[in-house]
């Protein structure tokens, strides 16, 4: 039988980015089409362009015989992407902020004990996933927690949907609670038999998951590096110079090392497809070094702000060239909704007086997140042959919104009053590879 899709055509006023817009918003880097179309063939883009054009391409019986979206007025963009979030920690979020150790220890290693029940991560999974694609999310690097059935759980979930997801097990065997502790041994063979099971099922890709350097041994941090060194078609994920504090315990427990980052790279685990959370105490070396390396750094402002963690600089980041996306980091973050989070970048951004402009942070939550996972072939824009992963957003879904819209004059005002009163509201459908969700 033919598991072919069905052919999708939609029109709406189509937005999507070729490359970064930089900090002068070069205009060359996004298109726009105020009446656009945006054809799909077995749910990847065959064409995007002014309606009038690309359908002037199609046959009337092959058009006829297409499901059509009617988004005329509504903004269409690609699937956003959340480059660092716990699934875990979904049940946690919103709990009495403190510092960064502080809440590890007070709410996020509590909630993923909870998942030594394979029941417990199941409906937590089904629920995030629900929630990302509720908010227009449709691709995300995620964290489980040291079981390895939360990864089974998670992937589960996302296979279901078809969707294009990162996840992997944590590994920590110190400075944590027992019953969360693996070893680097099994930490390892458990991690080879998840990438056996899920990585390249589908849409679906492994990411290596050592929580941050202060829970691993030099053994497993060793181990892993091993593993992401033999199989450059893994991804990597974990945490990096967050908090003050984290960073001085880092320095005490690895005091051959001149860094935090060099704890990483010294282990094998700096590279392409590892992308770090936060980033925030980093020196222009530091900076220069991850870049030069090809890995990519997660802005997870809300977290930050939250946490009291401090103020990421995506404009020092970027200069030096590194790859940055967006993330939520539930459940330190305070929502599931990027639109949200770009909110909270800009203002992060206005601390280091350098402004997030309107058409480089859609940027970062489309396409900017499709680099820092180095899953831009796949998805990120409308190039033909891409997933067509998209949301559709309407721009007056609130009365604020609707008052604000009507007195705008140019895209790049729309695009900011969205990111900055808007929020999941604004989510008018999500859809994975052309098909509604």
């Amino acid at each position: 039988m033919s598991t072919k899709k069905q052919d999708v055509l939609v029109r709406g006023q189509i937005l999507h980015y070729l490359t970064d817009p930089g900090p002068g918003d070069d205009p060359a880097a996004w298109e726009y089409f105020d009446d656009g179309a945006l054809w799909i063939v077995d749910g990847h883009v065959q064409s995007v362009g002014p309606w009038a054009v690309v359908t002037a391409n199609l046959a009337p019986q092959v058009r006829e015989a297409a499901s059509f979206h009617d988004h005329r007025g509504k903004l269409v963009l690609p699937g956003l992407v959340d480059t660092h979030i716990h699934y875990p920690q979904a049940g946690v979020i919103g709990s009495f902020g403190r510092q960064l150790l502080d809440w590890l220890n007070d709410y996020t290693f509590p909630a993923e004990a909870r998942f030594a029940d394979y029941s417990e991560a199941e409906r937590s999974a089904a629920f995030v996933v629900d929630r990302l694609l509720a908010h227009g999310t449709t691709t995300a690097s995620v964290f489980a927690t040291v079981h390895a059935h939360s990864v089974d759980a998670f992937f589960s979930a996302a296979e279901a949907k078809g969707l294009r997801m990162l996840c992997g097990k944590v590994l920590m065997d110190r400075h944590c609670p027992d019953n969360l502790r693996d070893s680097a041994a099994s930490g390892r063979a458990d991690s080879q038999a998840l990438i056996e099971r899920w990585h390249g099922r589908g849409r679906l890709g492994y990411s290596l998951t050592p929580r941050f350097a202060p829970t691993s041994t030099r053994e497993q941090l060793q181990a892993t590096g091993e593993l992401f060194q033999a199989r450059p078609d893994l991804h990597l994920q974990t945490h990096l110079a967050e908090n003050p504090a984290e960073i001085a315990w880092v320095q005490a427990l690895f005091p051959e090392r001149s860094s935090y980052l060099d704890v990483y790279a010294h282990y094998g685990l700096l590279g392409p497809r590892s992308i770090y959370g936060h980033c925030i105490h980093l020196s222009p070396a530091e900076r220069a070094d991850m870049a030069a390396a090809g890995a990519a750094a997660a802005f997870c402002p809300t977290s930050n702000l939250f946490l009291g963690s401090g103020f990421f600089d995506y404009a020092a980041s970027t200069a030096a060239g590194m790859r940055v996306g967006l993330a939520t980091d539930v459940g330190g973050g305070t929502s599931f909704s990027l639109i949200r989070t770009l909110g909270q970048a800009y203002a992060i951004s206005q601390t280091h007086a350098t402004p997030l402009s309107p058409m480089r942070g859609w940027y970062l939550a489309t396409l900017g997140g499709a680099r820092a996972l180095y899953l831009e072939a796949h998805i990120g824009n409308f190039q033909p042959g891409h997933e067509a992963d998209f949301v559709v957003l309407d721009w007056a879904a609130t009365p604020e919104l609707a008052w604000r819209m009507d007195r705008t004059q140019t895209l790049a005002e729309r695009l900011f009053a969205l990111m900055i009163l808007g929020d999941e509201r604004c989510v008018v459908a999500t859809h994975v590879m052309g098909e509604r969700v």
